[in-house]
């Protein structure tokens, strides 16, 4: 993490920590003998799967805040009380996320504000509540959650792709600059990840659309992509940090359309062509 120590003794916080890769993340620092805090706009979750880690290991270790990280000061607050707590933040997880998809031309600004509140402004409160405290103390670790979206932008998720490929270029941008105070950041892009984030359906005070909703699960399997175990994403995505790379992208599956658009965008586009057609005709078109 931020040494070659390891997460023994660590203060870490994961935002999205009730579920998902923010809680497989959790639980495996947790195991590792750091001391988590598993932050989530559902605090009632949160504290419930604190005390679930907690009995299984037969400590004290990690703890549950509610957190809306679209609320700056919130964000401020906590990290403050982290602070309190231990006199320093080793690493901060901005992984708190929303999918939100559909024809473009049918959602709203409200749409675009939620999908940009959550996936892109709670990675700046983050950045802002964290990095200048980790700069003070001299080491940190950032690590931002974009998506494999952020990287190769699919067809029906524009704000979100939109929101993901800001979050990288923030992690990029801020890495060398970082490392200037002894502080890291690492932009992790996850593929297609078996979480309950697949079968969501939109947060239901949005405004409507004229195309019924699409599941992401629904979506991958249309486009054939298979989600991978959220406990190895894990395993695997805190190796890569561990070893502090800039951009960690998992599964293994979501490597290869990465490297391909790398190597010849035009290509890529073809393909995102055919996963548009096909994602219309068999999700869309059927439920308008």
């Amino acid at each position: 993490m931020v040494s070659t120590r390891g997460p023994a003794g660590r203060t870490v916080i994961v935002t999205g920590g009730a579920s998902g890769i923010g809680l497989a993340i959790g639980a495996r620092l947790a195991r590792l003998g750091a001391r988590v805090v598993l932050a989530d706009i559902d605090g009632e979750a949160a504290r419930l799967r604190a005390g679930e880690l907690n009995g299984s290991s037969g400590g004290d270790v990690v703890a549950g805040r509610q957190l809306d990280v679209g609320d700056e000061a919130g964000f401020r607050s906590l990290v403050d009380e982290v602070i309190e707590r231990d006199g320093r933040l080793d690493m901060l997880f901005n992984n708190a996320g929303i999918s939100l998809g559909g024809p473009t031309h049918e959602l709203t600004a409200a749409h675009w504000d939620r999908v940009i509140d959550v996936n892109l402004r709670g990675v700046v409160n983050g950045v802002l509540a964290a990095y200048p405290m980790m700069v003070e103390q001299g080491r940190g670790h950032i690590v931002n959650t974009a998506s494999a979206a952020g990287l190769v932008a699919p067809p029906f998720v524009a704000a979100y792709a939109a929101a993901k490929h800001a979050v990288v270029g923030l992690s990029l941008a801020l890495r060398p600059e970082a490392a200037l105070h002894g502080v890291r950041v690492t932009v992790l892009c996850p593929g297609s990840v078996e979480t309950p984030i697949l079968d969501r359906a939109p947060p239901p005070d949005l405004p409507a659309t004229s195309s019924k909703p699409v599941t992401a699960r629904e979506y991958l399997a249309v486009v054939r992509q298979k989600p991978a175990p959220v406990d190895d994403v894990a395993r695997r995505a805190l190796k890569a940090i561990e070893q502090n790379r800039a951009l960690v992208v998992v599964p293994a599956g979501a490597k290869p359309l990465w490297y391909l658009h790398r190597l010849s965008p035009r290509l890529t586009q073809r393909v995102t062509s055919i996963v548009a057609r096909r994602v219309d005709r068999r999700l869309v078109a059927p439920r308008n």
